[in-house]
């Protein structure tokens, strides 16, 4: 008797100390940083309140029926003959009908909106920056066409301003995702995605892979930087600064190579069309090797496959 009221006891304080060991905890999904994660954090409130309107009934009822139907309460009536209300059936068929109707229209209405290849409405009057992310084994090359430089696992855009990721793979799928800037789409070889996002404030985001790739996977990681415009513009002048240049017949597939916990790598300069090249290297399906014997996407793309399998 003396050991359950202790088990008791235990299990109260720890129920008290639940927050206090959660407080730590960072959520994304309740503290974006960018339009698109606040509309989706909105919409994912919205569905989770819409249904505690049946949880939270069912689950005080399910707790009333016990205590009052329980075998000591002499007073409960017994109805041993009791089948059928069609008051009850109408309110618990007819309202999930309607929670699942309007969560039905509200997910179709916001599914819409958010489409990921679906250009940004915001204030800014100035063009979006451009980002092509391309996944490999296992880190992130972004490549910035329009200011004909590359990065390897980071990436830095002016705060307030859209951007849009034009994302593929060089090696198995994997997943483009900034958590507090929301959305995550899928990089595939050969397939050609896009992603519309934008930053409200300055700051450090972490990004990742959310789709398993391998060994790597864990340490898949880029930071994303929301700056300034001026900001901005002198991060590039860095990039350019680099002596690397990064080109298709010659060590981007170097790059391709697996590799783990890759560091941070700046190329002044980008062979033309490079993230083209990477696309057609898989649509074509077999490519011949390089003037330099290297080789191709599709091979190595096959032996990355095999090896995840394995």
């Amino acid at each position: 008797m003396r050991e359950k009221s202790y088990l008791r006891a235990l299990g109260a304080v720890l129920l008290a100390a639940l927050p206090l060991l959660l407080s730590g905890c960072s959520s994304a999904l309740m503290d974006p940083k960018g339009q698109v994660g606040e509309e989706q954090r909105v919409l994912i409130i919205t569905a989770f309140v819409l249904m505690l309107i049946v949880v939270i009934p069912v689950i005080v009822m399910t707790l009333l029926f016990a205590y009052r139907y329980r075998e000591s309460n002499k007073d409960a009536t017994y109805k041993p003959n009791w089948a059928h209300s069609t008051a009850i059936e109408v309110v618990v068929w007819f309202i999930p009908c309607v929670i699942i109707a309007v969560l039905a229209v509200l997910t179709w209405i916001t599914s819409h909106s958010l489409d990921p290849f679906k250009p940004l409405e915001t204030d800014s009057d100035k063009p979006p920056v451009v980002i092509q992310a391309v996944s490999l084994d296992w880190k992130w090359v972004f490549i910035y066409p329009e200011q004909n430089i590359a990065t390897v696992n980071e990436i830095t855009f002016p705060a307030n301003r859209p951007v849009e990721f034009q994302i593929t793979s060089g090696t198995v799928m994997n997943a483009f995702w900034i958590p507090t800037l929301g959305s995550q789409i899928y990089a595939m070889a050969g397939m050609d995605s896009r992603l519309n996002l934008i930053a409200d404030e300055q700051g450090t985001f972490e990004g990742r892979s959310s789709n398993y790739s391998g060994a790597g996977f864990s340490e898949m990681t880029f930071k994303a930087h929301a700056v300034s415009e001026d900001d901005y513009q002198n991060w590039i002048t860095k990039v350019k600064a680099s002596d690397k240049t990064l080109s298709y017949k010659g060590n981007y597939q170097e790059l391709a190579e697996p590799s783990e916990e890759n560091p941070v790598q700046y190329f002044s300069s980008v062979s033309p069309n490079l993230y083209n090249n990477i696309l057609d290297g898989f649509r074509k399906g077999v490519e011949d090797k390089g003037e330099h014997g290297e080789v191709s996407n599709s091979e190595h793309g096959e032996r990355v496959s095999a090896e995840a399998v394995e």
